[in-house]
């Protein structure tokens, strides 16, 4: 059965995270269109924690972005978290749901999101596993093209994967502007001839964060900075392409003062307000 859908959101957002609850709780949020968490931190979550989270939801529009579905994986999906994430999803209204295009279990949780090989065995594989999570959750999900370090003996090229991915699952793209910029410095290729060669129809919405500069050649994706002009042109460069698809902010650590990562959020507004009306692009709880 199908989850009955909801009002999409619009505009940017900001990742809650918990170190965030405390500063975000009087701060003006006005240019704050929705938030996202992560569901594996707040399942099962009661007391005070479990009320704040929830007095949230009911102030905000919020989507979630999972950690642990582990979709390049050959061990089993874990069905009973999907039966639970479902439970979660419906009790908190959140709008739709997304995780990454990757895998981060081995017998156990690897704590990190190790690259799937660029196969046409793993473009199946990894799209019949899409479908099963949609067909639990009674729902499109969207999925995230995240950032890679290596990549043996690939039979396609990164872009090449993704789009199989999409279209053989039918699901959606999570766009995330800053490991585009990440993986083009990294591998060497130009970040805007990818950006134009994902399905545009099947974006759902935007992530962008910062990252560390390891050297000159290797970035390191880390969301613990702020964005940086390269970054912030790229998403530019979407909405040219998109339109002004809602965009959500990335930290997870080292966090400036609250007004430091609203001044972010309301930079994604500005640049937002540049391109088309954001009202016809939106995020869809499907």
């Amino acid at each position: 059965m199908k989850r009955a859908p909801l009002t999409p959101v619009a505009g940017a957002g900001l990742g809650l995270r918990r170190a965030l609850l405390g500063p975000l709780e009087h701060a003006d949020l006005s240019g704050l269109g929705f938030m996202e968490v992560a569901p594996e931190n707040w399942i099962g979550v009661g007391g005070v924690r479990g009320r704040k989270l929830r007095a949230w939801t009911e102030r905000m529009p919020f989507v979630c972005h999972g950690l642990s579905l582990s979709l390049g994986a050959v061990e089993p999906l874990d069905e009973t978290f999907l039966r639970r994430l479902r439970r979660f999803l419906d009790q908190h209204g959140i709008r739709t749901y997304s995780d990454h295009l990757s895998y981060c279990s081995e017998h156990g949780h690897l704590y990190d999101l190790m690259p799937i090989p660029f196969t046409e065995e793993a473009v199946d594989w990894v799209a019949g596993r899409i479908r099963r999570v949609q067909d639990l959750l009674g729902q499109r999900i969207a999925i995230e093209n995240i950032s890679y370090y290596a990549q043996p003996a690939p039979e396609l090229t990164e872009l090449e994967f993704i789009n199989a991915v999409l279209e053989r699952a039918d699901c959606d793209l999570l766009l995330d502007v800053n490991n585009i910029y990440v993986n083009s410095v990294n591998h060497r290729y130009d970040a805007l001839q990818f950006l134009n060669g994902l399905p545009a129809e099947r974006v759902a919405y935007i992530h962008i964060a910062g990252h560390y500069n390891e050297a000159d050649d290797l970035i390191i994706d880390t969301h613990g900075a702020d964005v940086i002009d390269p970054v912030w042109q790229l998403l530019d460069a979407a909405y040219a392409r998109l339109g002004p698809v809602p965009t959500l902010l990335e930290r997870d650590f080292n966090f400036p003062p609250v007004e430091q990562l609203l001044a972010e959020v309301d930079r994604i507004n500005r640049i937002q307000a540049r391109h088309e009306p954001q009202q016809d692009h939106r995020v869809h709880g499907r």
